[in-house]
């Protein structure tokens, strides 16, 4: 079972990497006109797959790339005879020399999407694809424990350096950045959207019904003054329940949800943005919660048609929260796409803790954006630095100019939220005395135009790795992993049974056991052929 299960997987994700690249079959253009605004019954959508395109195939076709797929050593097994090339392969960032480019510009990423896909390929009895371990993902699944913003910034920011574990001649830079807290009394009142996908790929137990209850966690934490529409899309898109406080019809017309019929995602995106910007709360929370496994295979689906469209209205104020579904068909590229270019957050749910987690405890930073386009700069110092790499956010690197550029979009923090991020340097001494770098931050206002700078001189010793403090022992821990997962040419010294010792020491509180979860889901992989 698992062998088809997984031959299946790779199958989709092999697929999703050639449509990235130019390949695989040409997206059909959709055949339906602009949906209108109604209220639609699930048997009015239709059940029928659209009408097919007569374009002209590529040489891998869905089909061929099934039968082409299989896994690479030490990953998932199947009776291919040959190995392929990960799926979006992820071009790690290298070391450069801080003596000519001493400016290390990215965007922050609070998704985490890529770590409970990684928990969901080990729970099934396989690894990851490399190209799925994002360690910006990994590292800010977890909570740490940063101070308190202060009074006069959406975030506080904390910086720690201390001895690599997987690297004697290096040392790790630890930054660490914690949205402000909201009072529920405080809460602006919530437009929400609710964009379900009930094609037919969604008729699986980890999906529809999952979505079902995912929803149902968030209504629980919803107040009478919050509303919530819901649009569907299959064949066509509709409009299912227009906004309402009313629980007991939300809850409804989600039991109602039927799925079957082709993926109008496209279309499903524009009615959800027509209803949000119609119910629009002027000094409220304005969010679309998209809903789906991302197969989007009829009507506008490809990738920069759809980046367009929610990079053009993220400019109205609505957010975008992405939940992506099941295995198989999934199109985790897509999905972050989204995501990234609304001004929004990417999970994948695969459990109902999970959903607990994200609209249960992690509700505030899941709903409500405290700073928007928050870029980080460093500026290292040659005389102390000699060299530095960024572990992770390889889709989020900007350019050294794109730093005081305010029309240059970056990622958001919500409320609560914190984001780590870790740099391996190298030292010109192991005791520097002087300035190691510069650390630049910018963001703006949720509803802002123009971004406010933050800018901190840094000077520090490099602590023993046993004195570190627990969140950078066990974040260090975390991206050694994810190395791993990646066969890293970075990974050093890292094995799975460090990262369990170094995890195991660092549990601290951990208060709803993410962490102890973490070491089990370290151990499983180990174990893995």
């Amino acid at each position: 079972m698992k062998k088809t299960l997984y031959r299946g997987m790779w199958a989709v994700l092999l697929a999703s990497s050639l449509f990235a690249c130019g390949a695989g079959e040409s997206m059909k253009k959709s055949t339906e006109g602009e949906a209108s605004q109604r209220n639609v019954r699930m048997e009015d959508i239709p059940k029928e797959e659209a009408p097919k395109s007569e374009e002209k195939k590529s040489e891998a076709s869905p089909t061929q790339t099934k039968d082409m797929a299989h896994s690479e050593e030490k990953r998932v097994k199947t009776e291919e005879e040959a190995p392929i090339s990960a799926p979006a392969p992820i071009y790690e960032n290298p070391f450069l020399p801080a003596q000519q480019t001493p400016f290390s510009t990215f965007s922050v990423d609070v998704d985490n999407a890529s770590y409970t896909q990684t928990r969901n390929f080990i729970n099934n009895g396989g690894l990851p694809p490399a190209g799925l371990v994002r360690l910006e993902e990994f590292i800010n699944y977890f909570d740490y424990n940063y101070p308190k913003a202060p009074a006069n910034a959406p975030f506080s920011v904390y910086t720690e350096l201390g001895e690599c574990p997987w690297n004697k001649k290096t040392k790790l830079f630890h930054i660490g950045l914690k949205g402000k807290e909201m009072n529920t009394q405080t809460y602006k009142p919530s437009n929400l959207v609710f964009l379900v996908d009930v094609s037919g790929s969604m008729d699986q137990p980890n999906k529809l019904p999952l979505l079902k209850k995912s929803f149902r966690h968030l209504l629980d934490n919803l107040r009478e003054e919050d509303r919530v529409s819901i649009v569907v899309y299959a064949g066509a898109a509709g409009l299912v329940l227009p906004p309402t406080s009313d629980k007991r019809a939300i809850i409804n017309a989600l039991d109602n949800l039927k799925a079957g019929g082709s993926t109008a995602g496209g279309e499903g995106l524009r009615l959800a943005y027509s209803v949000a910007e119609k119910s629009l709360l002027p000094d409220g929370n304005n969010r679309i919660i998209l809903a789906s496994d991302g197969d989007f295979n009829v009507g506008e689906s490809s990738i920069e048609a759809m980046e367009q469209l929610v990079a053009e209205k993220r400019e109205k104020n609505i957010f975008m929260t992405v939940l992506g579904f099941g295995l198989g068909n999934y199109q985790d590229n897509r999905m972050e796409t989204i995501a990234n270019k609304g001004n929004g957050n990417y999970y994948y749910i695969d459990n109902d803790n999970e959903s607990r987690k994200v609209f249960g405890s992690g509700l505030t930073g899941t709903l409500f954006t405290i700073a928007k386009d928050v870029k980080i700069q460093l500026e290292f110092n040659p005389a102390v630095v000699k060299s530095y790499r960024l572990l992770g956010y390889e889709n989020r690197m900007l350019a050294k100019e794109d730093f005081a550029n305010d029309a240059k979009d970056a990622g958001e923090i919500g409320a609560g939220h914190t984001v780590t991020a870790l740099y391996e340097v190298e030292l010109v001494t192991d005791s520097p005395t002087q300035k190691l770098l510069t650390l630049n931050l910018r963001y703006k206002e949720p509803k802002g135009t123009t971004s406010r700078l933050l800018a901190y001189d840094i000077t520090k010793q490099p602590t023993a790795f046993a004195k570190c403090t627990e969140d950078f022992r066990f974040s260090s821990a975390v991206v050694a992993f994810g190395m791993l997962l990646r066969n890293s040419q970075y990974k050093g010294s890292a094995t799975y049974s460090e990262v369990v010792n170094i995890a195991q020491s660092a549990v601290g509180k951990d208060k709803y056991g993410y962490r102890k979860e973490f070491i089990d889901l370290v151990k499983q992989a180990g174990k893995l052929p």
